[in-house]
Order: structure tokens, then sequence, then C-alpha cells
């Protein structure tokens, strides 16, 4: 079973948090918020959506790499992150 299945019910909760936090931004915009509050919304999201990516990255080491099932395993998940980086740090 995968990481993402196991930890399914709390990845989902993040990712709703993170919905409801741009539909703040959306309310915001509508609103005519001041840009300061927008920014910080934004931020925050920012913020929520890196530690997301962050623990689902550190679960996928674990599996993938430190406990690969061979090391033709290993080396497809090490190179499904170096893609992931390259596209992160654009």
């Amino acid at each position: 079973m995968s990481h993402t299945v196991r930890q399914q019910a709390k990845l989902l909760s993040r990712v709703r948090r993170l919905k409801g936090q741009m539909e703040a931004v959306e309310r915001a915009l509508e609103g005519e918020r001041p840009c300061g509050e927008i920014l910080q919304l934004l931020a925050s999201i920012r913020g929520a959506l890196t530690g997301l990516t962050g623990e689902v990255l550190e679960d996928h080491l674990h599996e993938h790499v430190l406990h690969a099932e061979s090391e033709e395993a290993r080396r497809q998940a090490v190179d499904e992150i170096a893609d992931v980086l390259k596209t992160y740090l654009r």
C-alpha cells in the first residue's frame, strides 16, 4: 500500500484546508479587501502548500528510496524526485 493511501485522510484534510484558504482569497478579492490582507492570505497558502509538499516528499523518500524494493525502483524514485525539484525550483 502506497504512503499516499495510508496517509490519505490526513493529506486530504490538508488539501481541503488549502482549498478553504484559496476560497478566502477569492472572497477577499471580491470584497475588495486591502492588498496587504490578500498578500498575507497568499503567504499562508504558500506555507501550507510547501508543508504538504514536504510531507509527501519525505514519505516518498522513505518508502521509495530508503526502503525501495529494488535498485531499479530506487533509481526511478530518485528520478521522479529530481524531476519534481526541477519543476519546483523554476
